[in-house]
Parts: C-alpha cells; sequence; structure tokens
C-alpha cells in the first residue's frame, strides 16, 4: 500500500546524509520533497499543508545529538507527526455497555462492510471470547444477507435470518430482542451501502442509529478509493455520531492517502485495518506501528503478536524439545513451520511488517505464497518414512513425487535443497550459534523455487 509512498520518503532522508546538521535551507527542500511524496499518495491536500507545516515548525527546533545524522533527527520528527497526523494511540472498541454491545457498520457499496463484519466477529470471539450475533439489514442486496450468514458460520458465531421483503428497521429491532434473550455479548448490524452518497441511504442508516442506539457506529472505508473515500467519510461523519473508522484493502495498491487523511478529516480514529479477504486479514490499527511502515522501518510489534495469536504452543513448544533432543530437523518439521507462516497470513503479510531492508532481502528471494503451497504439495506427495529420512529420495522416487504433485523433478531437488540449508539453521540453533544461524538464513527462504 504505501510503497510508492516510503520509497519517496527514503529517499528525502538520503539527501540530508552529507549535511553537517539541519538548516531552515535543506529542511525547506527535504519539505519540498515530502510535500510532493504525499500529493502523489492521494493525501488531502488541507492534511499535507497542515503536516508539511508541523514537520518544518519541529525540525527547525530540533537538536541534533551527536550519535544522529540530520537525517535521521528528520526522521524522527516525521515519524512523531505522521502518529500525530493518525491518531496517537490505538482507539480500542468500547464494548461498556449492558449487553448486547451494539456495532453498526456503515459505508459505501463495495467497501468491504461485509466481510468486515464477519472479520469483526471472529476477532471479537477469538481474542475477547464474547458470544456474537451477526444480522444483516441489507434487503437491496438479497446476496449480501447469503455471504454475511456463510461468513457467520465460517467464523463460528450466530446468525440473525432475514430477507428482502424484510423492512431494516423491523430487522434491527427483531434482531436485538433476539440477542437480549439469548444472552448475546454484542450484536453486529450490517447495513445497506450504495455506489454513492444519497438521501435516502443516509436517511435510513440515521432511522437504524435512532432504533439501535448502538455505542460503536464503524465507518468502513475502502483505502484504494484515495481521494474519494475522504469526501466520502465526511459526509457520513456529518449524517451520523461516527465512533471510529475502519480501513479496508490495505493489501491493495492504491497511494495510501485515505489512511493519512480520514482520521484528520473525520476526526474519529481509525479502529481496524482489514487485509485482504481472508478473515485472519483484520487487525487493530496503531498509528505509531503504521508510521513506521509508512517509513520502512517496518511493525516488528504486530509481527510478535500474529505469532501469538496463531502459531500452536503445544507444537511450537514439541518442536523446541525435539531439536534440543538431538533428534534433528525433518521435512515433516518443515511442512509444519511453513503450515504456520500460511497462519500468519502468509508470506506478503510478513514481509509487510518487516523491516525495509529485510523485507527486500526476502523479496529478493522470490518468495510467495504460489511457492509455499507447491512445496506443501511436495510433501504432502512423499511417504512418511521419506519425510523422515530424506536420504531416500533417490531418482525413482523423485520421480513419483513430482508426478504426484504436479511438479518437475528439478523442482523437487530444489525443496530438498532448500530444506537441507534450513536443517543446517536448525542444528545451528539448537547448538547456540545464534551468530551462525543469522549468516545462514539468507539460504533459509525457500525462494528458489519457480
Amino acid at each position: 500500500m504505501f510503497e510508492s509512498l516510503t520509497g519517496r520518503l527514503s529517499q528525502v532522508m538520503k539527501t540530508l546524509r552529507g549535511e553537517a546538521r539541519l538548516t531552515e535551507s535543506n529542511i525547506q527542500d527535504a519539505m519540498r520533497e515530502v510535500r510532493m511524496a504525499m500529493l502523489e499518495a492521494d493525501v488531502a491536500l488541507p492534511v499535507v499543508k497542515d503536516f508539511v507545516a508541523h514537520v518544518r515548525e519541529r525540525a527547525l527546533g530540533q537538536e541534533v545529538m551527536g550519535s544522529l545524522t540530520p537525517g535521521q533527527a528528520l526522521i524522527g520528527v516525521v515519524h512523531r507527526e505522521l502518529v500525530t497526523l493518525m491518531g496517537e494511540a490505538n482507539a480500542a472498541l468500547n464494548l461498556a455497555t449492558t449487553p448486547p454491545a451494539v456495532i453498526l457498520m456503515a459505508g459505501l457499496q463495495g467497501s468491504g462492510k461485509t466481510t468486515t463484519s464477519g472479520k469483526l466477529a471472529k476477532l471479537l470471539r477469538e481474542q475477547m471470547k464474547k458470544k456474537v450475533l451477526l444480522a444483516s439489514c441489507d434487503v437491496y442486496r438479497p446476496a449480501a444477507i447469503e455471504q454475511l450468514k456463510t461468513l457467520a458460520s465460517q467464523v463460528e458465531v450466530d446468525f440473525f435470518p432475514s430477507s428482502s421483503s424484510d423492512k431494516p428497521a423491523a430487522i434491527a429491532l427483531a434482531a436485538l430482542d433476539f440477542a437480549r434473550k439469548h444472552y448475546h455479548d454484542v450484536l453486529i448490524v450490517d447495513t445497506a451501502g450504495r455506489l454513492a452518497i444519497d438521501g435516502a441511504m443516509m436517511a435510513e442508516i440515521r432511522e437504524l442509529h435512532a432504533a439501535l442506539h448502538p455505542i460503536e457506529t464503524l465507518f468502513v472505508v475502502d483505502s484504494m478509493q484515495g481521494q474519494d473515500a475522504v469526501n466520502v467519510a465526511k459526509a457520513f461523519a456529518e449524517a451520523l455520531p461516527l465512533t471510529g473508522i475502519v480501513l479496508t484493502k490495505l493489501d491493495g495498491d492504491a497511494r495510501g492517502g485515505a489512511a493519512l487523511s480520514v482520521r484528520q478529516v473525520t476526526g474519529k480514529p481509525i479502529k481496524f485495518a482489514g487485509v485482504g479477504e481472508k478473515l485472519t486479514g483484520f487487525e487493530a490499527f496503531h498509528p505509531d506501528r503504521m508510521a513506521s511502515r509508512i517509513l520502512g522501518m517496518g511493525d516488528v510489534l504486530s509481527l510478535i503478536e500474529d505469532a501469538q495469536r496463531t502459531v500452536d504452543r503445544t507444537e511450537a513448544e514439541r518442536f523446541a524439545l525435539k531439536l534440543k533432543s538431538g533428534k534433528g530437523f525433518d521435512l515433516e518439521d518443515f511442512k509444519l513451520q511453513i503450515g504456520q507462516m500460511k497462519k500468519m497470513g502468509g508470506v506478503s503479510a510478513m514481509l509487510d511488517k518487516l523491516p525495509g531492508q529485510l523485507a527486500q532481502a526476502a523479496g529478493k528471494a522470490q518468495m510467495d505464497d504460489r511457492q509455499i503451497r507447491r512445496i506443501e504439495g511436495i510433501i504432502n506427495s512423499m511417504t512418511p518414512k521419506e519425510r523422515v529420512k530424506p536420504e531416500l529420495l533417490k531418482a525413482s522416487r523423485k520421480r513419483r513425487i513430482a508426478t504426484g504433485a504436479g511438479v518437475t523433478v528439478q523442482e523437487v531437488n530444489r525443496l530438498l535443497a532448500q530444506f537441507e540449508q534450513t536443517q543446517k539453521m536448525m542444528k545451528m540453533m539448537a547448538k547456540g550459534g545464534m551468530a551462525k544461524m543469522m549468516r545462514s538464513m539468507k539460504g533459509m527462504l525457500p525462494g528458489g523455487m519457480r
């Protein structure tokens, strides 16, 4: 999402490398580039003006410590201002009310409201241990009701049935009554969208708001809409007492302006960010972490949190004990580690949170999710004995495995070579040779497969 903006800002900082200190002249030049970078990223013009003015003001009064270069000092100022622009800190969901806590989802058609409703239900059930009920008031698009019903089944929460012949307000009140009688902690109500803002849509959602008295009214905005997203957000903020924003499609190739503009324009905090269609692609929005990602510093904290939520601790402990006992690392272990990576959102999601240089190094290894699936297919085509003892894999066995996985023998050979590199790294890990392990990490990445 922010690749272009990150690249431009990195170039700005590099131009200051040869400077001895921050001066009005070099700050002026740097701010001109920052301004252009943000406008190219489709950030709203008033937001750009305020941001550049604040950075210039703070940079001029910035004391450059002996251990910092002018570029590093300016990065610090830009980082702090990006955090301020996007909301200082994560704004948690407010559920402090007599159950059920009602969450009303608003937004244009195609913004991702229905998918976001399912993702939010999954997060509430798994991370907050809430009993959730999903209801759809989108009677104009029957597929939306079926889609939400399917999502409710996938994330294992309850669904309140409705049909296109029902009135939206009647559905909402009936769902609220059902949630009270069945002791649900949270009721998430998906509303109808339109292709553009219109009076009828605004009147309907205001009626739903008046009937439900939601504790949270979340505006779902498509990050790929750019400047249009900001205008839509402003219109909704004027029509409804919004409590927060959900940014969707942050994995897209849009320029990221909505993420940097929408909070400033609406005055409402960004609470969540959605990444892709996968139900796991949903996370709390942390302005400081997003600012680090924009500046190419990565978001290691979110990566650690992803691991803590998704990694099977029992399996991880078993794996650690196996390494310590000296029993070795086999192809079955290799497949399990790849499975854990997939649970964390896949390779692309992990790379997005790595600092710039590490992400580039991993990217050069040409590793992607399709190759990961191919690796799994090759290992699944092996017998249990072959996975434990790869040395058994001679020419005839490799041909059989390649045929079973639908790949070439060369690809099987490449996988085995990558496995051997990973195996060596695991042996170093078991012996405590961290420095050696770090030097070998480049070879560990399963990127040689094409």
